[in-house]
């Protein structure tokens, strides 16, 4: 799978979270138990195509040169300390916002899922903006190529 194609498909996933996070809130107060239900099913649902592109990534960078999987091992350490700090923050507002009264805590919930899908949009952004990079060079590349 080319790096263009990954980009892509992170980048579709990404809009279907926007689509489905919008829905969520509307249909949030009328039907939270199947709420519920329905966010599972998607936690479910994006680690089973989180796991398939990591697979995708893998087999990318098995065919990669050492100057890119080295660079993209440091990139990938350093984004996951970002995510985990993140997650770690999180957690530590969430229990904080469970000791509130339930109407505040479920205004905090709202609060937070609307900050997670705008910093989700930051990085679909970059992404959508490394896939028109890597378009790029990869046109580059088949134009050295044919020349």
């Amino acid at each position: 799978m080319k790096l263009s194609d990954m980009f892509a498909s992170l980048s579709r996933n990404a809009q279907e979270l926007e689509k489905r996070a919008a829905k969520w809130q509307e249909e949030l107060g009328n039907r939270s138990d199947e709420m519920i239900d329905s966010a599972k099913t998607w936690m479910a649902n994006a680690q089973k195509r989180d796991n398939d592109l990591q697979e995708q990534v893998k087999n990318y960078f098995n065919d990669a040169s050492e100057q890119v999987k080295a660079q993209w091992d440091t990139a990938k350490a350093e984004w996951d300390g970002e995510v985990a700090k993140l997650k770690a923050k999180g957690e530590e507002v969430r229990k904080k916002a469970e000791t509130m009264q339930a109407e505040d805590t479920a205004d905090w919930y709202e609060a937070y899922a609307a900050n997670m899908v705008a910093y989700a949009q930051q990085v679909q952004d970059e992404a959508a903006n490394a896939v028109a990079a890597a378009n790029e060079a990869r046109a580059k590349a088949e134009d050295t190529k044919s020349a």
